[in-house]
């Protein structure tokens, strides 16, 4: 093989290996998209998606009683009232909300674990749920040598998962010890039920 035919043979090569890159690339995008929430797009429809949920925190010394959740009691001393008040959408069957919660705190390369106990109790004469975590403790961790490596600030959410549907009709009110946060994100239903059906013999 003479030196032009090589050349040209590397040439398409690179070309080949480069676009496969891309497609592998292209590929990564798309999985890391349809795997994400899908948030519901604004009220003012400006094409851009955005978590609608907007969020309050009370503690004991700073507590205000409003008219939609004053049914719910109020904080307890080293205890926080949030509240997530979620705007009226279309069809909210279609959408879900997830709740996380824990604390930011510095890690190793073994991550780091947290406990708490989430329990769902009902308003007394009205019916209302709302969800409460008395305490969180440190959990167990794995014991992998980490080698120096530097620790780096990371949110540690507790085992405890939680997922309820969208309805805008009530506020979400939950309790937890001062110091834990609550995150919240939706999530949107981006395909229609199929149905399984026998196939004929």
């Amino acid at each position: 093989m003479n030196s032009s035919t090589l050349n040209a043979a590397k040439k398409a090569l690179t070309i080949t290996f480069s676009a496969g890159s891309i497609l592998a690339v292209s590929l990564l995008s798309f999985n890391a998209a349809a795997t994400s929430p899908a948030h519901p797009t604004d009220l003012n429809s400006s094409g851009h998606n955005q978590n609608i949920i907007t969020s309050q925190a009370f503690s004991s010394s700073n507590y205000q009683v409003q008219d939609v959740t004053k049914m719910f009691p109020a904080p307890e001393i080293g205890m926080v009232q949030h509240i997530l008040t979620l705007p009226k959408l279309d069809d909210e069957s279609n959408y879900m909300v997830e709740i996380q919660i824990g604390q930011t705190q510095m890690v190793d390369c073994n991550g780091g674990s947290l406990s708490g106990d989430l329990q769902q109790h009902s308003v007394q004469g009205w019916g209302y749920n709302y969800y409460q975590v008395d305490s969180i403790t440190q959990g167990p961790t794995t014991m992998m040598a980490c080698f120096k490596q530097a620790k780096k600030e990371a949110f540690v959410p507790i085992s405890t998962e939680l997922k309820i549907r969208y309805d805008s009709r009530l506020n979400k009110v939950f309790y937890l010890p001062e110091g834990s946060e609550l995150r919240y994100r939706v999530w949107a239903v981006e395909s229609q039920f199929s149905t399984s059906k026998l196939m004929s013999e």
